[in-house]
Formats: structure tokens, sequence, C-alpha cells
């Protein structure tokens, strides 16, 4: 059993024991601990990993009170390794890679995210039928860089992104349960600075207090309206790992939702610092050589 998971069955078990439930147990955590916890177990995902991915997206309706997809949605396999850099490996290098459909195969991009709120993330897209790479935008519109959309789905890089806690105010809004599950909720605002980089005037995360994972975030613009909002689910303990197998993006603005569901993840794998770089993305050859390199330590 890994020694995290035993710490935490230990925890629960002492507060069963004398009478306290687990929600007691972490009044102590400020709203950063909460965060920091939680970006921890998803750096711990991406950390000399590889991970294969299926990516849905289509428009959405209400159904009999279910939200389903109003036409045939647009499906992606997607293959992703990373691996943590810096102190206490914070900071992050990936790559993601599209497999399927075959018309869209080798379209990639490279990712830095960087925990100091002094350096921007770095983003690049590859797309293999101009044959060129493209940064990608971290926050607001620039004319020299493209969206910062997802491979064309509702995430975007700033999603995606984990760090720079120094750039919001944190607030636990309340403890509460979500699904059967204690969660905490915390707002987070983003100070002068970061809110020129941001499509979000404020982000609102439902917080399991037991596993640190996110379960429910939503996302409000400038007039406090919710514009998105991200469900999670079918939360599975991996290589040691609380991860979230399921991820809905739902732009409640286009009625367009996109899921991100984690098919295989494979963590402990030796990768080189060289195939973290622009080569990956326009070297076919050297991209498919190190890739079956990687695939072999997990067969």
């Amino acid at each position: 059993m890994p020694q995290r998971f035993l710490v935490r069955a230990t925890a629960i078990l002492l507060g069963i024991l004398i009478g306290f439930p687990l929600s007691s147990m972490a009044q102590d955590l400020s709203a950063r601990d909460i965060l920091e916890k939680m970006e921890d177990n998803q750096r711990a995902q991406s950390n000399s990993a590889l991970t294969r991915m299926q990516l849905s997206t289509c428009k959405y309706g209400v159904r009999e009170s279910r939200i389903t997809c109003a036409e045939r949605p647009r499906v992606k396999s997607l293959e992703s390794v990373g691996k943590g850099y810096g102190v206490d490996l914070k900071d992050t290098k990936s790559v993601i890679v599209t497999l399927e459909p075959a018309s869209e195969r080798g379209i990639g991009m490279l990712s830095f995210a960087y925990d100091d709120p002094s350096r921007d993330n770095e983003s690049w897209l590859y797309l293999s039928a101009l044959g060129r790479v493209k940064r990608i935008a971290s926050g607001s519109d620039d004319d020299e860089t493209e969206p910062g959309s997802l491979f064309g789905s509702e995430f975007t890089t700033e999603d995606q992104e984990t760090g720079k806690l120094d750039e919001y105010e944190l607030n636990i809004l309340e403890s509460t349960s979500l699904d059967g599950r204690e969660v905490w909720k915390i707002e987070q605002i983003p100070n002068e600075d970061r809110a020129l980089k941001s499509r979000y005037a404020r982000t609102v995360a439902y917080i399991d207090m037991e596993r640190f994972v996110v379960l429910r975030m939503e996302m409000y613009d400038q007039y406090d309206r919710e514009v998105k909002r991200m469900l999670g689910s079918r939360v599975e303990l991996m290589n040691g790992i609380w991860v979230t197998r399921s991820l809905t993006m739902m732009n409640l603005v286009t009625n367009r939702l996109s899921n991100m569901a984690f098919l295989e993840m494979h963590t402990g794998i030796e990768v080189p610092d060289e195939f973290l770089t622009q080569r990956t993305l326009t070297d076919a050859a050297f991209r498919e050589t190190e890739l079956e390199k990687l695939r072999a330590q997990i067969q």
C-alpha cells in the first residue's frame, strides 16, 4: 500500500475512533494549504508520467434533466508525457500529441508551467498541416499568439494551470457536501496583475476534503456571471495518486462542452529532457522513436 495512502487511511481511522468527522480534522487548514495540497496531487500525476486520454467535444442540451450532446461529438485520442523540474518539482514541462483521428495525427502542444509568479507560463502548438509552431496565449488575447484552447476544446491552457497562488486572494467560503462527499468551497480572486492575463474575474472550487481533488469548479466573468463550469467524476487511486478520471468542461455561454477521460496513467517513467522541446513537435521521426521508447517502459 502506498505510504501516502496509508497515512491518510490511518488519520481517517483515528478520527472515527475518537468520534470526530473528517471535516473536524481539517479545520486548521487555510485556503492556501488546501490548494497547495491539491496542486501537489495534480503535479504528481504528470511528473515522469505517460498518460493516454480521450477528448470529446459537442454542443449540448438538457433532456429530461440530463445534460446530453445535441450533436455527434468530435473525439480525439491524445498521449501526454510530462516531467517535474525546479524546486520541489513545482515546475512542469509536458508534451501532448494527437493520435487520432488520422487527419489530425501529429498535432501537438508543448507547455512549460512555472510556479514562480514572475515567470509567465509558455505553450506552443504545432499544426502538422501547416508545418510550423505557434505560441499559445496564456491569458487574454494577443495578436501574436494562438487562442488558449486545448485542441479546439472548451478547456484552455489557463484551466490547466497550477502554481502562482501568490497572484490570488484565497478564501474558504464554506465547508459543505457535494454528491455525498465533504468538500471545501474555495474562492480565488486574481490580483490586479493577474487579472490582466486571466479570462475569469473569480473562480470557486469544490475540493474533496479527503482526496484533495476538484469535484466542481465555477468560473465567473467581470459581471459575476458564471461562464464556465467544470465537473469531476470517477475519482480513483492510480499509482498511489488520487485521480479524477473524467473532467467535463461546460461553456455556459456557447452551450458547448468537452470531456477529458483519462484512460491510462503511468508514472515513474524515465523521460529525457530533449523530448520536452519543440523538436518533438516538428520532427515526426524523432517523436515516434522516443515515444516507442517511453511506451516500452510500461510494457
